[in-house]
């Protein structure tokens, strides 16, 4: 079974840093692209940043110069580090992916559990 399974969340003062982390389990067989959305209260799932397969990136305007989104191929891991937060980044983190799985074809839009990430003093 391929899933993705986060981790990282947790609460943090204004100013300070988080690194998320999501891990796609299962038998993989290529990762072709996998980002982190976050979703407050109250309001829609949003794209923070996200990879593809070769390394390009692509960062909502919001976190762009805080975040950076990295990842570990030989792990099919993916990071997000959080750095400068600030209150209005409290929500949810979705890890998604686009991948391919042996035996069991495509998954173009898999979904972690999501963690929470509460920035507050």
């Amino acid at each position: 079974q391929v899933q993705l399974v986060e981790s990282g969340g947790g609460l943090v003062q204004p100013g300070g840093s988080l690194r998320l982390s999501c891990a796609a389990s299962g038998s993989i067989f290529s990762i072709i692209r996998m980002g982190w959305y976050h979703q407050a209260p109250g309001k829609q799932r949003e794209l923070v940043a996200a990879i593809t397969s070769g390394g390009r990136t692509m960062y909502a305007d919001s976190v762009k110069g805080r975040f950076t989104i990295s990842r570990d191929n030989a792990k099919n891991t993916v990071y997000l580090q959080m750095n400068s937060l600030k209150p209005e980044d409290t929500a949810v983190y979705y890890c998604n992916a686009d991948l391919i799985a042996r035996g069991s074809g495509r998954y173009n839009d898999l979904w972690g559990q999501g963690t929470q990430v509460t920035v507050s003093s």
